[in-house]
């Protein structure tokens, strides 16, 4: 695949958000409290760098095969906060805060690049790693839901 000026910008800010988002769940799964929320933020931290390879390999000019989403298997919460407003809730709802916020500008982006890639191939991946962006949120979103994290 032969890349324009401007997709090559764009898969750059892809990287640095890719590299971004692995980084702040592999951190704040070191912070977190619930041993759910450390399971949920280091699965996920190993998903972003996933999709960090994936945007590497598209900066060569290559467009890796992608695994079907219904491999990822979703998770499960049970509520370990309940009505308890504990730092060691407020702490984790920060965390969840942080990222998902993240998850929302990362699929904003790809959003973006869809539509400026002229390659169908690229532009169904990047519509794949979007979808698993989105699946990031809700899974956050539902755990938040879950503790009464999430108003």
């Amino acid at each position: 695949m032969q890349l324009t000026q401007k997709e090559t910008g764009l898969l750059k800010d892809l990287k640095d958000q890719e590299q971004l988002c692995a980084d702040k769940y592999a951190k704040h799964s070191s912070c977190a409290s619930d041993p759910q929320l450390k399971n949920l933020f280091s699965s996920l931290a190993q998903v972003e760098r996933t999709h960090y390879d994936t945007v590497c390999q598209m900066e060569q000019g290559t467009v890796p095969q992608m695994m079907s989403s219904s491999d990822q298997s979703k998770p499960s919460f049970t509520a370990t906060y309940g009505g308890v407003n504990s730092p060691e809730k407020q702490a984790d709802m920060y965390l969840c805060s942080d990222l998902l916020a993240s998850e929302k500008h990362v699929s904003q982006l790809y959003d973006t690049c869809i539509f400026e890639f002229k390659d169908e191939n690229a532009r169904n991946a990047l519509n794949h790693i979007q979808k698993e962006e989105q699946q990031h949120g809700k899974l956050i979103y539902d755990y938040m839901q879950i503790n009464g994290m999430y108003s």
